[in-house]
């Protein structure tokens, strides 16, 4: 009786894993999702919110990220002995925290406006620069990929710069057009479709454009979350538009799930890979303490923080699907299975151990009267 004959399940694992394989869950995210969300999540932070937050959250989305990056990088090198190039890479895509886990999270935490606005804002940005920052270095580190332009330091400043600059001038200008067009009309169905147009539409420009189109994501959201919905849009657009995106992002965020449970017939988890992504768990939450702490520290000196600021925000930085998304999306090489299969350990266990604990925990410490 051979081992086939009895594990014949082994058969149908390997079939399923060609189909899970051919779902291109990383262009689904990157070219098409992605934008939805981030825009539907920035609906939902005002501006006049996000300026007297403005310091710490550009701090953490630049620094914050490079900080987690070489942390997180190097470590991962001499856990693995992966080079150093090619490590940074997994640093990068390990940084971002993923604003539909995030602010999923923040739903049921019920935190202070203030915290809620850090948290939410810091996501949305370190997610559109963490991306830039992953494009940079799989540039550098691999050369012959779809970034191969980007091999010099002055190359990986240019493109850093054409990305995050253009990506946020993008999506100014793009919003500013979309709320004068929606000053002119009163009619909520036209009007929801006209955002939902924005969104979609406008990420593809992104991206056709080559500027960084989770940025321009969320900078059109901001702009008409805020300022469109003001003063372009009737009480009643208003409410319509509000359902609409939320029913979006429900709907989106459960279909996102859904595939990253799938993706796990995509995942060779051998002992190494194992030992990989308990070691990144470990690298990650000491990346994102450090990303929070020295913004918070640096300002600290001029200005005063609510209690459990940085233990929230450490526990708080979720990773989820962008990470797996920008994993799959790696040229072929021989690290890109090792790099996968410990992206998927970190992400499962930041949804499962810290998305159901982060809750509790910002009630435990963050309980004292929040200061300005």
């Amino acid at each position: 009786m051979g081992l086939d004959y009895l594990l014949p399940e082994w058969g149908m694992a390997d079939s399923v894993r060609g189909q899970v394989e051919g779902l291109e869950f990383s262009d689904a995210l990157l070219e098409g999702m992605l934008g939805l969300l981030l825009f539907a999540g920035a609906l939902h932070v005002k501006i006049s919110d996000l300026r007297r937050e403005w310091v710490l959250v550009a701090l953490m989305a630049t620094i914050g990220v490079g900080l987690s990056t070489a942390i997180i990088g190097v470590g991962f090198s001499w856990l693995t002995g992966m080079p150093i190039l090619v490590a940074l890479v997994f640093g990068a895509l390990a940084s971002p925290t993923d604003p539909v886990a995030v602010l999923g999270v923040l739903r049921a935490a019920n935190l202070k406006k203030t915290m809620e606005t850090k948290i939410a804002g810091e996501s949305l940005f370190n997610d559109g620069v963490a991306y830039v920052v992953f494009l940079v270095l799989v540039g550098m580190a691999f050369p012959s990929g779809h970034d191969a332009h980007a091999t010099g330091l002055m190359g990986a400043v240019q493109l850093f710069g054409q990305e995050a600059i253009g990506g946020a001038v993008l999506g100014g200008v793009l919003g500013w057009l979309t709320f004068r067009v929606m000053r002119l009309i009163d009619d909520y169905s036209l009007e929801v479709l006209i955002t939902l147009g924005l969104a979609f539409g406008g990420y593809e420009l992104a991206v056709y454009l080559h500027v960084s189109a989770p940025i321009m994501a969320v900078v059109a959201g901001l702009f008409i979350g805020d300022v469109g919905m003001k003063h372009g849009m009737s009480e009643e657009t208003r409410r319509y538009v509000d359902a609409f995106w939320k029913l979006i992002d429900e709907i989106l965020n459960a279909v996102l799930f859904l595939m990253i449970g799938f993706e796990v017939f995509a995942v060779a988890f051998t002992d190494d890979a194992i030992i990989a992504g308990i070691g990144a768990i470990g690298l990650s939450l000491v990346g994102r303490l450090v990303a929070v702490a020295v913004p918070v520290i640096v300002l600290k000196p001029f200005r005063e923080f609510s209690q459990g600021v940085v233990p929230i925000m450490t526990w708080g930085g979720l990773k989820g699907g962008i990470s797996v998304a920008l994993a799959l999306s790696l040229p072929d090489s021989e690290y890109k299975s090792l790099i996968l299969a410990a992206t998927y350990i970190l992400v499962m266990f930041s949804i499962i151990v810290q998305g159901l604990t982060v809750a509790p925990l910002a009630k435990r410490v963050g309980r004292e009267p929040e200061l300005m």
